[in-house]
């Protein structure tokens, strides 16, 4: 079973804003939180619509959001 838990999520994702911010070299970020939000909510979603078998009442309860929550971030992001 896999162990992979927050913790280790939240470090590859400081490690991957960090190597963003030094690869700007100098020019200025714009618009880091969406870019994060957008970067993680399109993939999480699609392996819950996969984890679930396309079954969205088990999805939203899988990422524990209300189902009409789930409907309107498949619509954002064209998951069907």
């Amino acid at each position: 079973m896999n162990t992979f838990n927050e913790n280790e999520i939240a470090c590859y994702i400081r490690k991957s804003i960090e190597t963003y911010l030094k690869d700007l070299d100098g020019e200025r970020p714009c618009s880091i939180y969406e870019m994060v939000i957008q970067s993680v909510e399109k993939p999480l979603f699609e392996l819950a619509m996969d984890y679930a078998e396309g079954n969205q009442t088990k999805a939203a309860e899988l990422l524990g959001i209300n189902r009409n929550t789930l409907r309107n971030k498949l619509a954002k992001h064209r998951i069907k």
